[in-house]
């Protein structure tokens, strides 16, 4: 297998995804590359969710092939797409968490599906996950409702790494916080992305996450994935969305923030 490919760990290629008559994707490509973060970008109604979710399985496309990690997301068994699916993590939007299990209960409740762990190895390892994503100790044993938007982000973080994955979904994890916590939020995922060698597939709309901690950016628009490519890439696009997105007066500002923080 050539280097080229080893490197690439998730390929879309022709995808086709629609409700009833309205099309989503048509002819979608993408790959993301092993260790990389790919922030995914566009405007509403262009499916970045949707995506997401065919990547992951939990979307059956029209049309088209996904592979992760080289295999057949669609094409395979129901124990292939299991063992499959104990390689990746999801965090949905604001956490997705069950309502009436605690912190520690909902990050376990991954291992209690796919591992076979005794209780007390178990809590101790949702525990760790827990302090991992900078949660305090007694947040273990709080409800979903009990918690800050950001801690309940941070809980959803914490069960989408439960199985120690390679690859990590992230679902606007930064949005609905403030600035302040959308870029700990930002630093926490570079930290963990680095401290466990992740790949990370991050949907976003924030330009202040892009320019942080993106290595490369893909752009849906007209169905299909337009541009992808570093930020600088970004710039030199010559389409209506993304000259008024990555050009525009919010677009100024975050570069201007980042800029500051990477001269501190």
């Amino acid at each position: 297998m050539a280097a080229a490919d080893q490197d690439r760990i998730i390929r879309v290629r022709g995808l086709v995804t629609r409700f009833g008559s309205h099309v989503v994707h048509d002819g979608l490509d993408l790959d993301v590359r092993r260790g990389e973060i790919i922030g995914v970008v566009g405007g509403s109604g262009t499916g970045k969710s949707v995506l997401l979710r065919a990547i992951v399985g939990l979307l059956k496309p029209a049309e088209g092939r996904i592979e992760v990690f080289g295999q057949s997301v669609r094409d395979t068994s129901d124990a292939e797409y299991r063992a499959l699916r104990r390689r990746w993590g999801v965090m949905f939007q604001d956490g997705a968490l069950f309502s009436s299990l605690t912190v520690r209960q909902n990050v376990e409740a991954p291992m209690r599906e796919q591992l076979q762990l005794a209780p007390d190895l178990r809590e101790t390892l949702a525990a760790i996950k827990v302090r991992m994503v900078g949660l305090p100790e007694n947040a273990q044993d709080k409800y979903p409702s009990e918690l800050s938007g950001g801690m309940r982000k941070r809980a959803g973080f914490a069960r989408a790494i439960a199985l120690d994955p390679e690859i990590v979904f992230l679902d606007e994890p930064t949005a609905g916080l403030d600035p302040i916590g959308a870029a700990a939020f930002d630093i926490l995922i570079k930290q963990l992305q680095n401290a466990l060698g992740l790949t990370v597939f991050l949907v976003t709309h924030d330009l202040d996450s892009l320019h942080a901690i993106c290595d490369r950016v893909a752009v849906l628009a007209d169905r299909r994935v337009l541009a992808v490519g570093t930020m600088a890439d970004m710039l030199e696009v010559d389409h209506p969305w993304v000259r008024e997105y990555f050009h525009g007066p919010r677009a100024r500002a975050a570069l201007a923030s980042s800029v500051t923080e990477g001269a501190a």
